[in-house]
């Protein structure tokens, strides 16, 4: 089992910063990837980055390239997401997820935090 427990999620104007925490615990050695997704109002669950724990290799959408930067700390075994630029488009819940393969797809992904909202005012 692995728990994922986002945080940072807030209200920012446009143009404005934020970084996302996601800790992880439990058995996360059996988890190759940490990605991060995001769901609007209405709409599907979106791809945004994914980093591979050990390889620390990432990938990102399209749409936030440039803009958006994920890592992660081995020793406090926590993945973050720094958003700058922030578009009201931007908007969403943020969740962070664990996967056995690096890919930016969400069916596999297995393990799920709770997710954080994110709210970019124009």
């Amino acid at each position: 089992q692995v728990q994922l427990v986002e945080s940072g999620g807030t209200m920012v104007q446009a143009g404005g910063s934020l970084r996302l925490s996601c800790a992880a615990s439990g058995r996360t050695s059996s988890r190759i990837a940490m990605g991060w997704f995001r769901q609007a109002p209405g709409k599907e669950r979106d791809f945004v980055a994914a980093i591979g724990w050990s390889s620390g290799v990432t990938g990102y959408a399209d749409s936030v390239k440039g803009r958006f930067t994920i890592s992660r700390d081995n020793a406090k075994n926590t993945v973050y997401l720094q958003m700058n630029s922030l578009k009201p488009e931007d908007t969403a819940v943020y969740y962070c997820a664990a996967s056995p393969r690096f890919s930016g797809l969400a069916d596999l992904y297995d393990y799920w935090g709770q997710g954080t909202q994110v709210t970019v005012s124009s």
